[in-house]
């Protein structure tokens, strides 16, 4: 790669640079700019699906344009001083290799894989007192030389077997339910177990998991990571090191380590991330789950949770309603929150007041006044609805409408001139009707405030490094109801599988299915119209169900024939 000066550079637009630079031509961009109008997609995406440009070559043009080098690492070694001048838990939770470290300047030069990774650069100057230069390298460049350096396997390999031929903690093996407080606590604190458990959470978060499963059986451990909506199994610990991991977790959670017989919640902070906290008595043990909230993960905008254009233009024209209820449905997991954010982001601004009730509030966002649920308190959805009407709001989120009382408030605050965002869970869109109408609400009172009903599921995104094309088999057609001659010149992909992806996917992406009630779809619901009658009608109106979203992304190659099966119901 040529060495090119960033401040020739920086600060200029993308196709600008990316002309300077012989990669692409003046007619290329305007090219990509004219679908960008379509598809609100980043300028760079684009250009790479059109074949103007490679991938790297866009990474290098976003590099000069944020004021950094690009560099070749090929065949380069890490000096041992940069090498153990950062942890390899940081190193890899910030995915940066240091190439040059100088002790008495405190000066360090680290390659990072993106050039959006300003928290690396502000986190190393700030927690490790580091003078820090940053270039930018290619991504598989710097993932060898992590993987050769700071390798989680190798990492976790060894402490596992320190951790389990550890006199001090095979002590609990014998123990068993006896175990007195003191115990308890002096395994908490063992620095074996503290590394394992560190580890582990470096583990999840370097792979984006949303969740960590610690589930005790009659025989082993187990814990799992959920990475982009499917478990993978990590390799288990001795069984007896169950109680202390778990005990850890409580006491980073600042929960109650005496306390086995009943559920707990809590939340820890780490390196910049929430981990929330559950606990929950078992027949073996203690099982924890904990949810890692990532906002640099997750983009609270409506522009990147995966909608449409014409998708856009009706939730736009739904969130800019002054009164009304617009719910949000899903089963847990399906992405309602991240949407529901997206939208309040949206709406957001100095003439907005926005109150929140949730439970738990899981991202803190400038503007926006949050409350958290505290049952323990009789600080319910309802309490906090009815003080919130005297705070003068315009726009509310409810957290889910999971009871008569909140969804009778509810209905009081948007009858009452205010706009209210909540969640249900539900199977798709219409039949969030008759769950509200189970709950105990009057039909009138359903068609005189609900305004819109998003349903929406997450499908994982075929790997961009190894996806191929293929012909899917008769079966795999029949899964969907289709027959050859229904998709004769389509064409189908899948991921073989690589270094870089689990199992041939990376990342997800939301199907929405967008039901607006019109006046005959409140009469329809007034005279209790069936699910299935409500279905047909809304379909009949334009509405595209989550079968169909999900069909058109696998027409346009993002997922596969398996993800829409799974997430997805036939449409009747």
């Amino acid at each position: 790669m040529a060495k090119l000066d960033p401040k020739a550079f920086k600060g200029e637009r993308l196709g600008r640079i990316l002309r300077r630079l012989g990669k692409c031509s003046r007619e290329q961009v305007y090219e990509a700019l004219h679908i960008q109008k379509e598809r609100k997609e980043r300028l760079g995406v684009l250009l790479v699906e059109l074949g103007h440009c490679t991938e790297l070559e866009i990474t290098e043009a976003l590099a000069l344009q944020r004021g950094f080098r690009m560099v070749n690492l090929e065949g380069r070694s890490l000096d041992q001083a940069a090498i153990d001048s950062i942890p390899p838990e940081t190193a890899r939770a910030y995915q940066v290799v240091p190439l040059k470290f100088d002790g008495e300047s405190r000066r360090i030069l680290i390659a990072m894989k993106s050039p959006d990774n300003f928290r690396a650069v502000d986190d190393l100057s700030q927690l490790m007192n580091f003078k820090v230069q940053a270039v930018v390298a290619p991504e598989e460049q710097v993932d060898a030389l992590l993987k050769e350096h700071y390798s989680t396997s190798t990492d976790f390999g060894r402490i596992l077997a320190e951790t389990d031929d550890s006199s001090a903690l095979s002590a609990l093996a014998s123990r068993g339910e006896s175990i007195d407080l003191g115990v308890i606590a002096e395994a908490a604190a063992d620095n074996k177990v503290i590394d394992l458990l560190n580890l582990i959470l470096q583990i999840g978060v370097q792979n984006q998991a949303s969740d960590i499963h610690f589930e005790p059986f009659e025989a082993e451990l187990r814990i799992r990571q959920r990475i982009d909506g499917v478990l993978y199994e990590l390799q288990s610990p001795s069984k007896h090191l169950a109680m202390a991991l778990i005990s850890r977790i409580k006491v980073m959670a600042n929960l109650d380590i005496a306390e086995r017989r009943l559920p707990q919640d809590g939340r820890i902070e780490l390196g910049g991330r929430d981990l929330r906290v559950s606990i929950l008595p078992t027949m073996f043990g203690e099982s924890a789950v904990l949810r890692i909230l990532d906002r640099e993960v997750v983009s609270l905008e409506l522009d990147n949770v995966g909608l449409r254009p014409d998708d856009r233009e009706q939730v736009d024209s739904i969130i800019a309603k002054p009164n009304g209820i617009v719910i949000v449905t899903g089963p847990t997991g399906s992405g309602k929150t991240t949407t529901l954010y997206a939208a309040l982001s949206d709406l957001n601004d100095d003439e907005t007041k926005i109150l929140t009730a949730e439970n738990p509030v899981e991202y803190d966002i400038d503007g926006l006044v949050q409350c958290q649920v505290n049952p323990d308190q009789n600080l319910t959805f309802a309490s906090l609805l009815r003080s919130f009407l005297r705070q003068d709001p315009d726009v509310i989120l409810v957290g889910e409408i999971r009871d008569l009382e909140t969804a009778q408030i509810a209905i009081q605050a948007s009858l009452t001139g205010h706009l209210v965002f909540s969640t249900l869970h539900t199977n798709d869109a219409p039949s969030s009707i008759l769950r509200l109408t189970d709950l105990g609400i009057e039909s009138f009172l359903l068609t005189a405030t609900v305004e819109a009903i998003i349903a929406q599921r997450l499908v994982r995104r075929i790997c961009s490094f190894c996806k191929e094309e293929f012909a899917p088999s008769v079966d795999q057609l029949m899964e969907l109801e289709l027959k050859p001659a229904d998709v004769e010149g389509r064409s189908f992909f899948r991921g073989r599988g690589c270094e870089k992806c689990h199992g041939g996917y990376k990342s997800r992406m939301a199907i929405f299915e967008i039901m607006t009630l019109d006046e005959e779809i409140r009469d329809m619901i007034v005279t209790q119209a069936s699910t299935s009658v409500l279905r047909s009608e809304c379909r009949r109106r334009g509405m595209r169900t989550l079968r169909e979203s999900g069909m058109l992304a696998l027409y346009e190659g993002q997922t596969t024939i398996d993800e829409i099966v799974r997430e997805t119901i036939m449409d009747e």
